[in-house]
């Protein structure tokens, strides 16, 4: 029976937080990084509560929540069937219960549009569809810049929010703007915290909180710094021990 994933050259089985989660991924198109693991460590999600993650991927990020706040109702959407179902598979191999929905995000089906969650998390595409080219690869073009607007993405997910819900959405930094302009008429109490590759470097990744009838002003967080020193110069890992203890250890992040 013919893969979906044979004209990608197949699969590869991936360690995740230290080898507490396995991912099945596709060997070429889009591969989840550290990105969807960082997006997890920062959910401040509590046993029983509900989750729902837009454009969900292969499960990379839900399921690393999962993996850390155990009792979640997880819930993915994702457009691309092929990696939908590998996300519902990804959910089964590493034994956490999670439902995993083929939709477009702007049109949700009935039953998911009935619902809110404590917690909407994101990892939208970071490129613009209006500036570059696209990608060979479908399913790491739609990944990495798709034709579905920010704005569209924070509007879908501040309305499946529950009163006093947060949303979690990290994104490249250059696209701050994209972000917080349509997360200011729907949701308060936002934080937005600069991912920084090295001290002294300017953040190349944020990662932006909003909460559902949330009053507080807009609290601009300390920087996170991923990596040690100026420069890589070894052939090993430096991360900081706070972003080691997230990517390896499955820790939350503040």
């Amino acid at each position: 029976m013919t893969s979906p994933w044979d004209d990608a050259g197949g699969l590869t089985r991936d360690a995740f937080l230290g080898g507490r989660l396995r991912l099945d991924q596709p060997r070429r198109g889009y591969r989840a990084g550290i990105d969807p693991v960082l997006l997890a460590a920062f959910v401040p999600a509590r046993a029983g509560d509900s989750v729902l993650e837009l454009g969900c991927g292969g499960g990379a990020a839900l399921l690393c929540l999962g993996a850390r706040v155990g009792g979640l109702d997880l819930t993915g959407v994702e457009i691309q069937p092929h990696y939908a179902e590998l996300a519902r598979g990804n959910a089964a191999l590493n034994g956490i219960a999670a439902r995993i929905v083929t939709a477009d995000l702007r049109a949700l089906p009935p039953d998911l549009r009935q619902r809110r969650f404590d917690h909407v998390i994101a990892n939208p595409p970071f490129f613009d569809r209006r500036q570059g080219t696209a990608a060979r690869d479908s399913g790491r073009d739609t990944a990495l810049a798709g034709d579905t607007p920010l704005a569209d993405w924070i509007a879908a997910g501040s309305r499946r929010l529950a009163p006093r819900g947060w949303m979690t959405v990290i994104q490249r930094a250059d696209r701050l703007a994209d972000l917080l302009t349509p997360m200011a008429g729907d949701l308060g109490s936002i934080v937005v915290r600069p991912l920084c590759p090295r001290a002294g470097r300017d953040a190349t990744l944020v990662v932006v909180q909003g909460r559902k009838g949330g009053r507080a002003p807009l609290r601009l967080a300390a920087p996170l710094i991923l990596h040690y020193g100026p420069t890589h110069g070894q052939d090993a890992e430096d991360y900081t021990p706070k972003v080691y203890s997230a990517l390896r250890c499955g820790e939350k992040l503040p």
